[in-house]
């Protein structure tokens, strides 16, 4: 059978060079090679109805969406060509276009692209893993379509057992995402650690999975601070990591990751209708279930609700 090539790379990598089929998440076997067959829906005419009159999206007859490029299975991994993103992202990113009656226009991007390109118009909507926050609400709307969890993983024979609560993380190297709502978290239990007169936690930037991986297991970090599916993902496929603590997106609170929009753009409510469209025919669930985010699922999406800072 043939595999994508970059994810064969990413496997290869996470598993000291064997290759696995698939993966065991939250009951539900996950495979790269199924899931590359798309899963569509049938066109919402409520949602297409909600349209603002004229509406111009930024490619006529699609619906282009900024998608961060990280290679983080089950969110997003390369197909065979090296171009063509896959992932939970995307799949969302379909359903929402089949919904409006728009062809998807996935386009990969770095994480510090999107915010530019959603607000200049360059991108209709930005579907990336996204937290809702209070301050990003002040620049963008927001559609929501999956709960926000957060996991602290470690190297599998190191000698962590538990990061539960800001303590816990003072004077370790933790990897985080610049610009992350992860990392506000770390940066908000940090000044609370320093306040006691405990160690500075230091947070590690790497530019890619791999380096993340060789990081991690190499020593040069103690922990590694993510979505909680992408850090299942890789301890699930190779045992060389393990969780040790969970926190919600928005913490102290729970938090949403949401399809992310323009400011006013008049998006918000068609978007969301298209997403509890799909939630309601079974769709939305079919997209979870086969990359393993069932756990993460709402019963509703949202348009800007409390979020990280709220």
């Amino acid at each position: 059978m043939r595999k994508t090539a970059a994810a064969l790379t990413l496997l290869a990598l996470l598993n000291g060079g064997a290759m696995a089929e698939s993966v065991s998440l939250n009951g539900h076997s996950v495979s790269l090679e199924a899931n590359q067959t798309p899963i569509h829906t049938a066109k919402n005419s409520q949602a297409i109805a909600q349209l603002p009159a004229g509406y111009r999206f930024a490619h006529p007859g699609q619906f282009t969406v900024a998608v961060a490029a990280l290679n983080s299975p089950p969110l997003t991994v390369f197909s065979e060509d090296n171009k063509t993103l896959m992932g939970s992202e995307v799949d969302i990113a379909r359903l929402v276009a089949d919904s409006l009656g728009l062809q998807l226009n996935v386009v990969p991007t770095s994480w510090e692209d999107w915010p530019l390109g959603v607000a200049s118009g360059k991108y209709d909507a930005a579907i990336s893993n996204i937290t809702v926050t209070k301050d990003r609400k002040a620049r963008f709307d927001f559609a929501t379509y999956r709960k926000d969890s957060l996991g602290f993983y470690v190297k599998a024979s190191g000698p962590l057992h538990a990061i539960t609560k800001a303590e816990d993380i003072a004077g370790l190297r933790i990897i985080v995402g610049s610009g992350t709502n992860q990392e506000a978290i770390l940066l908000a239990w940090d000044q609370q650690n320093q306040a006691k007169g405990l160690k500075p936690f230091v947070p590690v930037y790497t530019k890619d999975d791999a380096a993340q991986t060789l990081a991690l297991q190499a020593g040069r970090a103690d922990a590694w601070f993510g979505p909680n599916v992408t850090g299942a993902w890789k301890a699930a496929l190779t045992g060389k990591t393990r969780l040790v603590g969970s926190v919600d997106g928005g913490w102290p609170k729970a938090a949403h990751i949401a399809v992310t929009l323009k400011k006013a753009g008049g998006l918000a409510q068609p978007i969301s209708t298209a997403l509890n469209g799909v939630m309601a025919n079974g769709d939305y669930d079919k997209v979870l279930s086969r990359w393993g985010e069932n756990v993460e699922r709402i019963d509703r999406s949202e348009i800007n609700p409390a979020g990280l800072g709220d």
